[in-house]
């Protein structure tokens, strides 16, 4: 029985069913449409939001950005100095994308994977036991890394089970897991992406939305028998998006869906990594983002098993810690 299923069995579920029909729906949704935010944002980062703004193209941004520094320009005018677009911000991305293409074909190619990983810490198992050797005596890193290298596998499995000994499903990875990176090349749908930048503690950045990378159908329309119909309307889209962007390349994207694709690279370290998949593979979190993170940590783990060793969303939690620890957590999580 899926997720779905299940909750339809239980009538006081029924609204938390029809949330998820919603977010189902959004992705037939124009990027267009409008919606409703909330900042907190410290005066520097302000400053910087603001300059950055003035950089760009598009109209809407450009008023967003008068309206923002009209409500604040006489709040902290002594710190929210530099406001004008700079030739940094304005010109550098176009002046690389020029560049690029003297020296490549920048044409998009079809995606085998939606989640590679491309890049990753070497020895990473071994440099995090090292930082733990090192943080836990009066030794030099190199020295903590050469003692780990030379460890039994079970001598380095062990002190990783001590690291998880105490920890509850709410508990952050302790910093060491910050000396091992990871990154990912991943093709996800707007709705994901939404999601996935919410994480401001990794290393982020994209390419325009494309679509000649297709685009993401949630299972509940095939299920529904409506894939016909969604494609159908994704077909029209694709047509209006080329229309427009024979004019306004940035301006055309507006018209694309929630369920329309891009390229992004995205680089954690690996307590990162744990924070997203707690979140993220958990059976509670949104179908699409859930596949992405399941993906990620799965690549992970066969490059650092170790590391990964606890990894998981919090539904699974008790279950990975007792088969890591031998004993069940001191924190069971509520049925839900």
């Amino acid at each position: 029985m899926g997720e779905t299923d299940r909750i339809a069995k239980k009538s006081k579920k029924h609204s938390l069913l029809e949330e998820r029909a919603k977010e189902d729906a959004r992705y037939v949704v124009s990027l267009a449409t409008e919606g409703q935010l909330g900042l907190t944002i410290n005066a520097r980062n302000l400053e910087f939001l603001i300059r950055r703004f003035a950089s760009k193209t598009l109209a809407e941004i450009r008023e967003l950005n008068k309206r923002i520094y009209e409500l604040v320009k006489d709040v902290a005018p002594s710190i929210i100095l530099f406001t004008e677009a700079s030739d940094f911000d304005a010109r550098t991305y176009g002046e690389l994308k020029e560049k690029a293409g003297s020296l490549m074909d920048l044409e998009g190619r079809e995606s085998k994977e939606s989640v590679e990983l491309v890049d990753f810490t070497p020895e990473a198992d071994e440099k995090l036991i090292a930082a733990l050797l090192h943080t836990s005596s009066a030794l030099p890193y190199k020295e903590c890394f050469r003692k780990a290298q030379c460890l039994k596998h079970e001598e380095k499995k062990d002190l990783v089970r001590t690291v998880f000994k105490h920890m509850e499903f709410y508990d952050f990875a302790l910093r060491e897991f910050e000396y091992v990176d990871l990154t990912f090349n991943m093709v996800v749908s707007a709705t994901c992406f939404a999601q996935l930048k919410r994480h401001r503690m990794a290393t982020l950045t994209t390419q325009h939305y494309n679509p000649e990378l297709g685009v993401t159908i949630p299972p509940s329309v095939e299920k529904v028998g409506f894939r016909e119909e969604f494609l159908g309307i994704m077909q029209r889209t694709d047509g209006v998006y080329h229309q427009l962007k024979e004019h306004t390349e940035e301006g055309a994207a507006y018209v694309l869906t929630n369920a329309h694709r891009k390229r992004v690279l995205l680089k954690v370290n690996a307590r990162e990594l744990y924070h997203i998949s707690r979140l993220r593979e958990d059976r509670t979190a949104q179908w699409d983002i859930r596949r992405v993170a399941q993906e990620m940590t799965e690549k992970a783990r066969e490059v650092m098993p170790l590391t990964c060793l606890l990894i998981g969303g919090k539904d699974k939690y008790p279950q990975i810690y007792k088969g890591i620890v031998g004993k069940d957590p001191k924190l069971l999580l509520p049925e839900s």
